[in-house]
């Protein structure tokens, strides 16, 4: 898509499709570039007082140890985003790889896969994750990987209905017929057909591992010091909610907007594409 056509696609927007993508952008380009724009050390202790309020210095106060908020922030926002980004990657990747696997393979090939997805997606996301945690740690990799795998099961189920369907359409019996293989069949026949609504569903389970990997972070089973995700900054900093010291309140608001821009532009995307 050109970038024109990427301008007339965002100005045909809603409103609510236009918030969404500005909290978006704004959260991609924090992640990007936001640590190298921090003020001051994301770990040095530059203020005397804790859970300091709102100043010229500190934009956003002060945490529990007197560190810079906004400094943490802005490399916490990139660890989430990043994360959340390689994991809901790589679920999809591996679900819709293995979803095109038992549409276009044999019988008892399909039987298999759909019964240990069904297994999997029986547990519930986060016990599932917290078992895994709680077994192989909480480094960076494995987070991502223990992450993804979690995800993997939804993403198949939805690929796998939509390429189940394609298998029926004339181009494909078509190509058959022409006698193409199977890995022909998937990535060139069925794949491009199914890029949209996998998109819509992407940006869901983006959202959900935000919120999972959040989630694990404020049990204190997500990324260890000296890492920071959004989740830990409220963990860390739980002991000034009584005071509604800015420290817990921004990075909670900043995982509220992050998942309500995603939802609110794959809402307005998805209204969009039905029209």
């Amino acid at each position: 898509m050109t970038r024109s056509n990427l301008v007339r696609a965002a100005r045909a927007l809603p409103l609510s499709g236009k918030v969404g993508l500005t909290l978006v952008s704004f959260w991609i380009v924090a992640a990007l570039v936001g640590p190298f724009l921090a003020p001051y050390s994301p770990g040095a202790f530059v203020s005397e007082e804790v859970f300091a309020g709102a100043s010229s210095r500190f934009w956003f106060g002060s945490d529990f140890l007197g560190r810079d908020v906004l400094s943490r922030l802005l490399v916490g926002a990139r660890l989430t985003v990043g994360l959340s980004a390689i994991a809901v990657t790589l679920a999809a990747a591996t679900g819709t790889g293995l979803a095109l696997t038992a549409a276009v393979g044999p019988r008892w090939l399909d039987e298999l896969l759909s019964r240990a997805m069904d297994t999997l997606i029986s547990i519930p996301s986060k016990i599932f994750a917290l078992v895994l945690v709680a077994a192989f740690g909480s480094s960076v990799v494995l987070l991502t990987i223990i992450v993804s795998i979690t995800y993997v099961p939804g993403n198949f189920r939805i690929a796998r209905s939509l390429a189940v369907g394609l298998t029926k359409l004339d181009y494909v019996e078509v190509a058959r017929a022409r006698g193409e293989g199977r890995p022909h069949i998937a990535l060139v026949e069925m794949l491009p057909n199914m890029i949209r609504p996998l998109f819509a569903d992407i940006g869901l389970r983006f959202v959900f591992i935000v919120l999972l990997l959040s989630g694990l972070s404020f049990l204190g089973l997500g990324l260890q010091p000296p890492d920071a995700d959004l989740g830990s900054l409220v963990r860390e900093n739980v002991s000034g909610l009584g005071e509604g010291a800015l420290a817990i309140l921004v990075p909670a608001v900043a995982i509220a907007s992050l998942t309500v821009g995603v939802n609110l532009l794959i809402d307005a995307a998805t209204q969009g594409k039905g029209k």
